[in-house]
């Protein structure tokens, strides 16, 4: 597989557009909530800090055999940036297999804007060469497991650092 490229993904209120570092100063808004790391860790980052982090990223992954994959999820209607979604796509003994992540800014969560992107991540996942798409989610994050669920996603019963895998079959 060559290495794969983020394309803009458009759902039915939102786009997802491949990440860049100008995006940086409205994400960091958009993500200032402390609340936000409260499953991840962390605490928000500066515009500066974000940029140089969104410079690594866009830089992608040293390894040729993996794809790392960025969007922020710009929502139509209100024409601002609400959060990202990435996958990171690597080789493994059944195919290319795609690890998934999203985040959504407190303004805008329990609207469904993390459910619909992760949705369209996992359709255009779909027509790319992936066999497999995994997210890991923390067992007591309930917004986080509906996502993953709305997204087609199931729990494995699997522990990877102290949060559950779930996986789809998105194979051919």
């Amino acid at each position: 597989m060559s290495t794969l490229a983020a394309q803009a993904i458009s759902t039915r209120r939102l786009n997802l557009l491949p990440l860049h570092i100008e995006h940086a100063e409205e994400m960091a808004a958009a993500l200032s909530d402390p609340a936000l790391h409260t499953f991840i860790g962390g605490t928000p980052d500066t515009p500066q800090a974000l940029r140089s982090r969104y410079q690594r990223m866009t830089a992608g992954s040293p390894d040729p055999a993996v794809s790392w994959l960025n969007w922020v999820i710009r929502l139509r209607d209100e024409s601002c940036l609400t959060g990202t979604v990435q996958a990171t796509v690597s080789p493994s003994g059944h195919g290319h297999i795609a690890e998934i992540a999203w985040v959504v800014g407190t303004p805008w969560q329990g609207r469904g804007i993390a459910a619909e992107a992760a949705r369209g991540l996992v359709a255009w996942l779909g027509c790319q060469p992936v066999h497999t798409v995994i997210a890991h989610i923390h067992p007591t994050h309930r917004a986080s497991a509906a996502v993953a669920t709305a997204a087609g996603l199931t729990p494995t019963g699997e522990w990877h650092e102290g949060e559950i895998r779930w996986s789809r079959s998105i194979g051919r």
